[in-house]
């Protein structure tokens, strides 16, 4: 008897839809990346904080194991596309907001779908980017009103993100994109 797989080819290939359709947002967040770091680096965790949007629609559309993470993987190689400098950091940002996605879930079994989870991974994700960011980008040499709102928009910008996320993700259940 064959064994039914973990992901279904339908669960895959909603996970490469919204992929695709977040890989293109997050094309357009690497291209402001340097003009936004040049003149306004405080709001930099806005921009970076958009690349939350494929784990948390993907995992509140289908409620399964890995799919944010491979909603992440795809959505960096669509990103990729658009920006191939930013290749590995795309990568790397998939890899590591998908990881940490999943393991706010799988801590809950993949049981606990409320809000909250969302937004556990959201802040965690937030105070990593907030914390990385700092010292790669040098902001402790910002005025101290910058360091604050820089401090404060990082930790938030993934957080307003996922409130967008959970929106999508609902507009998409209630269309009846979730396999059954």
């Amino acid at each position: 008897m064959a064994s039914r797989p973990a992901l279904s080819t339908r669960t895959l290939l909603v996970c490469a839809a919204i992929g695709v359709a977040t890989g293109i947002l997050g094309g357009i967040a690497g291209a402001v990346t340097l003009g936004v770091l040049a003149v306004a680096p405080y709001l930099y965790g806005l921009v970076l904080g958009s690349h939350v949007l494929p784990g948390i629609i993907a995992q509140e559309v289908l409620r399964r194991p890995l799919v944010a993470l491979i909603t992440h993987v795809f959505a960096a190689l669509i990103a990729s596309a658009f920006n191939p400098v930013w290749a590995l950091r795309f990568i790397g940002t998939a890899l590591l907001f998908g990881a940490i996605q999943e393991g706010v879930a799988a801590l809950t079994r993949y049981k606990a779908w409320g809000r909250w989870r969302f937004f556990v991974s959201a802040f965690v994700i937030g105070v990593i980017v907030a914390v990385v960011v700092w010292f790669a980008a040098h902001m402790d040499a910002l005025d101290p009103w910058a360091k604050v709102m820089y401090l404060t928009v990082s930790v938030l910008g993934p957080v307003v993100w996922t409130a967008i996320g959970i929106a999508v993700g609902n507009a998409l259940r209630r269309a009846g994109v979730a396999p059954k």
